[in-house]
């Protein structure tokens, strides 16, 4: 059975784990005062930038709350897309653990823009309002897109010229930055991003997160915000070889981040166009990451899942059609997406 639910479905890389056994066997200094996660550390300065700060956290949930929470005080509010994982997913863990409001906003194609912080602008020093002092972008979003540099620049610089913070939610930051070609550096530190949650899991690796503050003025104390959130892993070495092993591993010229996020990205575009073309599959957002919404008759959904796994994602045109998620990742086959579109041509 094909799984095209979600990249966090995926198995962790070989590579991953041959750097897991690496660093599996004796003791070692807890809390992240191991030469891993000082290594990991250096790793991190080299792509991001020399002022880059790592901290290992477990869950992109986790990694979210922890830089909001450093960057926004108690009457804090974040600006973030109506459809951003941190007001639609995450089981209002911002607001929960931390009392951060979250002002979403209409985003087509999942993307911000500048006018998202005018709208809430005026907010600021109304003591009636909840401050927006913190806007969250995430790339890839959502719905697959991709923020270009120049796109990120234009958040980032309106957000600071009215006196936000910025932080991005990288969950998928390897599946944009492999689409467009780009390193990681090119899409966070010089567009200005000042705190970034750095997804591994989604792309090879198990239980490993990171934020990265690229800009230390954003943040106050992040290292008791994540022992407060019940981020900080005791055994750290491992959460840090699994990062470092994405950054920094393997064979080959480019990085594992890159080779599995366009692997995964490949995957997605030779999918579409397996099944774009048939009669009653209509794609409804661009494909340029690792994912392909499309709406479909239920009836085809339904007979689909007997031999794959995916979402449901929106309603369709009708009552009797379904807007469906299909996600590939870094163990997605080609023999697999070819077989599957294969079924939905012959189904339809």
């Amino acid at each position: 059975m094909i799984q095209l639910a979600s990249d966090n479905y995926a198995a962790m890389h070989p590579e991953v784990l041959e750097a897991l056994a690496a660093v599996g066997s004796g003791p070692a200094p807890a809390y992240g005062a191991d030469p891993t996660t000082a290594s990991l550390a250096q790793a991190v300065r080299r792509t991001f930038g020399e002022g880059a700060q790592a901290y290992p956290v477990l869950t992109g949930t986790g990694a979210n709350v922890v830089a909001l929470t450093a960057m926004l005080p108690r009457w804090g509010a974040v600006i973030a897309t109506e459809h951003a994982h941190l007001h639609t997913d995450e089981n209002g863990a911002p607001e929960r653990v931390s009392g951060i409001k979250v002002l979403p906003v209409p985003a087509p194609g999942a993307r911000l823009t500048p006018a998202a912080i005018e709208r809430y602008a005026a907010d600021l020093g109304d003591v009636h309002r909840a401050q927006p002092l913190a806007v969250s972008l995430t790339q890839a979003t959502e719905l697959g897109t991709v923020y270009t540099p120049a796109q990120v620049r234009a958040v980032t610089e309106a957000a600071h010229a009215a006196g936000m913070a910025v932080h991005m939610d990288g969950a998928r930051l390897a599946n944009a930055a492999a689409a467009l070609g780009l390193s990681l550096r090119e899409l966070t530190t010089d567009c200005g991003v000042d705190v970034l949650s750095f997804g591994g899991t989604k792309n090879g690796a198990a239980l490993a997160e990171a934020v990265i503050v690229l800009d230390p003025r954003a943040v106050t104390g992040v290292e008791m915000v994540r022992k407060a959130s019940m981020q900080l892993a005791s055994k750290q070495r491992y959460t840090a070889a699994q990062l470092l092993a994405l950054l920094d591993g393997g064979a080959g010229a480019d990085p594992l981040w890159r080779r599995n996020a366009s692997h995964a990205n490949a995957m997605a575009r030779r999918l579409r166009q397996g099944c774009s073309a048939v009669a009653g599959v209509n794609p409804t957002q661009p494909t340029e990451a690792n994912v392909v919404f499309a709406t479909v008759p239920r009836t085809l959904a339904a007979a689909l899942r007997e031999e794959a796994v995916f979402y449901d994602w929106g309603l369709g045109e009708t009552r009797d059609r379904v807007e469906v998620r299909w996600m590939c990742s870094w163990d997605t086959r080609a023999e697999d997406v070819d077989a599957f579109a294969r079924r939905v041509g012959a189904l339809a």
